[in-house]
């Protein structure tokens, strides 16, 4: 198995483009960057989209939909269907209430968990089992202030911390296209090594410190 489509969620529009919601839309941009590739839009598929060709293997996609995050999944969905992609194929990269900024983690299926985007995507596929990496974007600590707090700007701070762990995830992107999520799980979710204690001076003769 490899991954054929890589998607990644958020809302269209300048008013959006800065705004926790949109961490998903950072990704691809960050992923296109790296292989390459050029998004442009595409009526058939209702989004922003890319080909990489992938000597000896099927050609991989890219998408940002531009229906609007809660309609995600008939821009997704136009594209699996022409090219007959299947769920496990697909990473979605999403932004994610449950972890903090910068944090990220790498998973198959699994509740929708009250994304509207990943909603709309399993809806459409009539299948829960596509990849999804989610990117951590906090959370207001107040379920009421979910809907204001996603479609806000990040702190310079949150913001640093999302796009340091976007790059932490294209460092292992071979693995993830090749299918390889045993080692890309691994790296991805690894801590940072701790930095090691400074060395203890050692007391002179007299029994005092230097």
């Amino acid at each position: 198995m490899t991954i054929r489509l890589l998607v990644g969620l958020g809302n269209p529009g300048p008013e959006y483009g800065a705004t926790r919601h949109n961490a998903g839309f950072w990704w691809i941009d960050a992923a296109a960057a790296k292989l390459g590739a050029r998004l442009a839009f595409e009526r058939s598929y209702h989004g922003l989209v890319a080909r990489v060709n992938r000597p000896g293997r099927e050609p991989l996609w890219l998408i940002e939909p531009q229906t609007f995050m809660n309609l995600s999944g008939k821009s997704v969905a136009a594209l699996v269907r022409f090219f007959k992609i299947a769920p496990e194929e697909i990473l979605v990269a999403h932004d994610e209430l449950d972890l903090l900024p910068g944090q990220v983690k790498l998973k198959q299926g699994g509740s929708h968990a009250g994304h509207n985007g990943l909603k709309d995507i399993v809806a459409q596929l009539g299948s829960a089992d596509f990849w999804r990496l989610r990117l951590g974007i906090g959370h207001p600590g107040v379920r009421t202030e979910v809907i204001d707090y996603v479609l806000k700007k990040p702190s310079p701070e949150h913001r640093q911390a999302i796009e340091h762990c976007i790059a932490r995830t294209l460092d292992v992107l071979d693995l993830l296209l090749t299918g390889d999520m045993g080692r890309a799980t691994m790296k991805i979710h690894a801590k940072p090594s701790r930095p090691k204690p400074a060395p203890t001076l050692a007391p002179t003769q007299e029994g005092k410190m230097p």
